[in-house]
């Protein structure tokens, strides 16, 4: 019975080293640093990198937490004032891309909230790259869902938590015709939602 948790857990162990999964980063509500994964420290250590190279905040390249996840940290914060029940959290997030063009980073935040006050709330990001691995699984669902060229693109921003008015300024055409290409892809690939339409397109 050990030998086969133990071959499972060995399993298991194989499998992470192959996928490298999300950061993950846990700081208390006055951005009290609690929990910071290997792959959170990487990405931050990226984050900072390209913001220095961008001429961003001069102050990122010193603190450990990059500029946006700082901004973005102190937004949920906000938030937490008004979103005080933990089913408040159930449907809403806080995204924000960082990095730059060639090196981006999407950062997905939301509140803990806690019985005992805003001092007792927890802040948890999530961190993943936004590049190599998605341009592929937009390929893979262009033949899978059979999509345009420009239902392709649309899909790409949308991976990137991009907003429709971001989607339509970047491939020049209107916030309708956005809403339309949405309205397709949902069909083509039985999704409801834009987040569906994400978890359908980059399913393992």
């Amino acid at each position: 019975m050990n030998d086969s948790l133990t071959d499972s857990s060995d399993r298991v162990e194989a499998i992470a080293e192959q996928r490298s999964g999300p950061g993950i980063i846990v700081l208390s509500s006055s951005m009290q640093l609690l929990h910071m994964n290997r792959q959170a420290a990487e990405l931050c250590r990226q984050i900072n990198a390209a913001e220095n190279t961008t001429g961003g905040n001069a102050k990122a390249a010193h603190g450990v937490l990059p500029t946006a996840l700082t901004e973005l940290c102190a937004e949920i914060v906000k938030a937490l004032q008004v979103r005080t029940e933990a089913k408040d959290w159930e449907q809403f997030e806080l995204k924000r891309l960082a990095g730059n063009a060639k090196q981006q980073v999407l950062l997905r935040g939301f509140g803990l909230p806690d019985r005992g006050g805003i001092q007792q709330a927890r802040l948890v990001i999530t961190m993943e790259e936004v590049g190599r691995r998605q341009n592929v699984s937009t390929e893979q669902a262009k033949e899978r869902f059979q999509l345009t060229n420009r239902e392709q693109a649309v899909v790409e921003h949308l991976a990137k938590g991009w907003t429709n008015k971001e989607i339509a300024n970047a491939l020049q055409i209107t916030e309708q015709t956005v809403k339309e290409h949405i309205k397709h892809i949902m069909r083509k690939t039985n999704a409801t939602t834009r987040t569906g339409i994400l978890a359908q397109i980059f399913r393992a």
